[in-house]
């Protein structure tokens, strides 16, 4: 068997060629022998018809690609080949023997050669996938697989595991009552409740669910259901392209946040995306950031006259400029520099004639900025102002501040921070008519640098343990590009000095997420109850400046948009003369790092900044 597997295909498919010579020809022996009740053997004059027949079968087997089948790949295609190639034949041969007037061969010989070469020619061809199946070197372990959904989307990718050597579909899981306990191709369909039992019964170590045309909600449902078991969970890619049939075993993706957080989409309004960016010269602060660098992959898509890149890590300068040359010939400046420099922004403002600013620089990383307090400030707050000052003084049309979640009702130096940005652009509102400034507040954005899903993953992938601060931490999520795509919308809906919040869904528990995550990813809990499980969940307590749950308004007093998922919230503003007051005092706290001082001025600013944790500045602990 190891000569025919290692033949080439010339000699495979003599092999072939010699097997179905010798097969026609028992066939044609037995045909006779049951229609005469006795063994047949063919006179003189029938000699020539079984050339002429073995001949013609061979000629027309090889007409519908018999011998350009892999065997151990055989299936339902080929074997409708098989069936159509036969009856061909039978037909051919039935009609060359009243041609030829041959005497003795009755007509029922024609049908029983044509069921008897069907049966045979066919079991051989299955006959041999099975020997070669159980003779071809085997991998280690083959993976068991349910697949969830058992309507077309299932039946493809089960067409596409089973000739597989790495998967072996056992069941099929299908909410449908009226399908469970039936069959397909053997596999029994059976009730998703019943999932425990057959991991266990039937070591089911991975599933994947097959129903691209869910919607969220239900998606959200399933995901939420497989959570609770240790199995490796994986999705199919987009229905479009299962209907152009163009997804592979590699497109199957493992669950992301995404899948579990269940949102809608809702579709953008095309003019509010278009009008601070169409045909506009738009500046980028924080370009290379995760933020800052959707937004720029978005302004590409929105036909503006050019975008600035502007951004103090060169690294990241470079990585976004060289993505953004490959999907376009729009306009991209990479511009290096700080955003407390003022000349220099004011001299790209100006030598380009700026008009719209999505200012997205900042240090958002809690414990960091509580590390290092003083740059935080200096950063986030001063560096806002400095870039909104040059603005007013450029004459730019458009100021959008990306805020965040953590300025509410802040409990660390980040979130005040940028609250104090978000003060002063309402500050500088009131106070002029020439920039329009517009600020957007949303939550933690999935894959951006500090999230901590990414961090999950890398120590699910390590064997763990994952690290979770507090049992009851939540925390409100959204995706960056979705997030990107309401900003932008927001921006455009500004009058001046407005806070715009994103609509965030409900709220995820992160104990709980750290759970689901290791599950779907296929293993067990290791806990007091389950000492024997893979992964740990370790509670490492709040790190300096975090707090257990986050909002996204400081009052209640907020009010609908014309989009469903932006709402503007109208909260106490700071007038421009008083901020100035604070400002200076802050500029000598931050040039002296006196972080006593700086905090206390803090809290006289934003009553409700309440830190979680002592000083931890590094300067000011050491």
């Amino acid at each position: 068997m190891k000569f025919i597997i290692n033949s080439n295909k010339i000699i495979k498919r003599l092999l072939l060629v010699l097997l179905d010579i010798f097969l026609v020809l028992i066939a044609l022996i037995a045909s006779f022998s049951i229609r005469l009740d006795q063994l047949f053997l063919p006179n003189e004059e029938q000699y020539l018809l079984y050339v002429l027949s073995i001949s013609s079968a061979i000629l027309i087997f090889y007409w519908f690609n018999f011998y350009d089948t892999i065997i151990r790949f055989i299936g339902f295609t080929s074997i409708s080949h098989i069936f159509y190639g036969i009856s061909i034949y039978s037909l051919s041969w039935g009609s060359l023997v009243f041609l030829l007037r041959i005497e003795g061969i009755p007509r029922s010989v024609i049908f029983i050669n044509w069921a008897l070469l069907l049966v045979i020619i066919i079991g051989s061809r299955l006959s041999l996938r099975w020997i070669l199946d159980r003779s071809s070197p085997k991998i280690k372990q083959v993976k068991k697989i349910a697949i969830y959904g058992s309507g077309s989307a299932g039946m493809q990718l089960y067409n596409l595991l089973k000739n597989s050597s790495t998967y072996k579909v056992v069941s099929f899981l299908d909410d449908a009552k009226k399908l469970i306990g039936r069959r397909i191709d053997g596999v029994k369909i059976s009730d998703p409740k019943k999932i425990k039992l057959l991991l266990d019964k039937k070591n089911i170590s991975e599933l994947f669910i097959a129903i691209p045309s869910l919607n969220k909600a239900n998606q959200k449902r399933i995901i939420d259901f497989l959570g609770q078991f240790p199995i490796l969970v994986k999705t199919l890619p987009e229905v479009n392209n299962l209907i152009n049939g163009s997804f592979t075993i590699k497109d199957l993706h493992e669950i992301d946040l995404n899948d579990l957080l269940g949102r809608e989409k809702v579709s953008p309004d095309k003019a509010l995306l278009d009008r601070n960016v169409k045909n506009k010269v738009i500046m980028v602060t924080g370009a290379g950031g995760s933020i800052g660098s959707e937004i720029c992959r978005q302004l590409m898509n929105l036909k503006p006259k050019a975008i600035i890149l502007f951004e103090s890590n060169e690294l990241a300068l470079y990585t976004i400029e060289k993505e953004l040359n490959q999907i376009g010939s729009m306009k991209v400046l990479p511009v290096l520099g700080s955003v407390n420099d003022y000349e220099r922004l004011k001299n790209i403002i100006d030598v380009f004639k700026v008009q719209t600013i999505y200012h997205a620089a900042a240090y958002k990383h809690v414990p960091m900025v509580e590390f290092n307090t003083t740059e935080g400030v200096k950063n986030n707050f001063l560096g806002t102002m400095n870039c909104a000052q040059v603005a007013i003084d450029c004459k730019v049309s458009t100021f959008v501040l990306i805020s965040t979640d953590k300025a509410v009702r802040p409990t660390n130096t980040m979130g005040a921070s940028k609250r104090l940005a978000e003060l002063i652009l309402q500050a500088f509102s009131e106070s002029q008519k020439t920039t329009k400034f517009s600020i957007v507040r949303f939550g933690n954005v999935l894959g951006s640098s500090g999230s901590v899903i990414p961090l999950f993953k890398n120590q699910i992938q390590n064997g763990g343990p994952v690290t979770v601060t507090s049992k009851e931490i939540i925390r409100y999520f959204m995706t960056i590009p979705e997030a990107v795509e309401l900003v932008i919308q927001a921006g455009s809906m500004g009058i001046g000095g407005e806070v715009f919040v994103l609509d965030m869904g409900k709220p995820v528990r992160i104990y709980d997420l750290a759970k689901k995550m290791i599950h779907l990813s296929g293993y067990e809990i290791k806990n007091n109850k389950n000492p024997n499980g893979d992964i740990e969940i370790l509670i490492s307590g709040l790190r300096p400046g975090e707090k257990l749950y986050e909002e996204l308004l400081i009052g209640d007093n907020v009010e609908k948009t014309s989009h469903p998922m932006i709402m503007k919230a109208r909260e106490n503003m700071i007038n421009l003369s008083t901020m100035e007051n604070y400002i200076n005092k802050i500029k000598i706290a931050v040039f002296d790092h006196d972080h006593e001082t700086l905090r206390n001025i803090l809290k006289e600013v934003i009553p409700e900044y309440n830190p979680q944790c002592g000083i931890e500045d590094v300067l000011y602990k050491n």
